[in-house]
C-alpha cells in the first residue's frame, strides 16, 4: 500500500484513470488469450469476429466504425482472418469502390465455439455477472465522454 500523502498527489500513477484502464485492459485481454488461441485468434481479431457475426456483410468503413478502428490499423487483422479462411473482402457490387467483408462457412461455424467464451470469462473473472454489467455500462460512460472531449476545443489556459 502507498503513502497516504500520495492520495492528493494528482500525478500519482496509481491515482490516474488511464493507468487503471490500461492495466485492466492488458489483464482481461490475457485472459481472453488461452480461450481465442484454439480458435486461431488473437484479441483484435475475435473482436473482428465478433462485429462479423452480428453484422456480416458489412463495408470495410462500416466495421472499422463499429469497432472504432481506423482502417490502416483494422486492414491487416481482416487480411490475416481472410488467410486463415474465416472472412472474405469483396468489392460490393452495389459500389466497386467499397470492399464488403463476409463470413466464410468455415467462419460462420466458428460462431458456435465462440459461444463459450462469455460464460468462461466470467467464470475466469470470479466477478458477479451484475458488477461486469455496471463496469460495462461504466466505460461506456467513459467512452463517450472521451469522444466528447476529444472533439471539444482545447480549454484556454492563458489571458485573454
Amino acid at each position: 500500500m502507498g503513502d497516504l500523502s500520495d492520495i492528493d498527489d494528482p500525478l500519482a500513477l496509481e491515482q490516474q484513470v488511464c493507468f487503471a484502464l490500461s492495466v485492466a485492459a492488458r489483464g482481461v485481454v490475457a485472459v481472453y488469450r488461452p480461450l481465442l488461441e484454439p480458435m486461431g485468434l488473437t484479441h483484435p481479431q475475435y473482436l473482428v469476429m465478433l462485429a462479423l457475426w452480428q453484422h456480416a456483410p458489412l463495408s470495410v468503413r462500416e466495421l472499422s466504425r463499429l469497432l472504432q478502428l481506423d482502417p490502416g490499423t483494422l486492414s491487416p487483422l481482416l487480411k490475416r482472418l481472410e488467410a486463415i479462411g474465416y472472412l472474405r473482402r469483396e468489392r460490393d457490387p452495389a459500389d466497386e469502390r467499397s470492399l464488403a467483408v463476409t463470413l466464410t462457412p468455415k467462419g460462420q461455424a466458428l460462431r458456435s465455439q465462440a459461444q463459450r467464451i462469455p460464460p468462461a470469462i466470467v467464470e475466469r473473472l470470479g466477478m458477479p455477472i451484475e458488477d461486469l454489467k455496471r463496469l460495462h455500462a461504466t466505460l461506456t460512460d467513459v467512452i463517450e465522454a472521451a469522444r466528447q472531449a476529444s472533439k471539444a476545443p482545447p480549454a484556454s489556459h492563458g489571458a485573454e
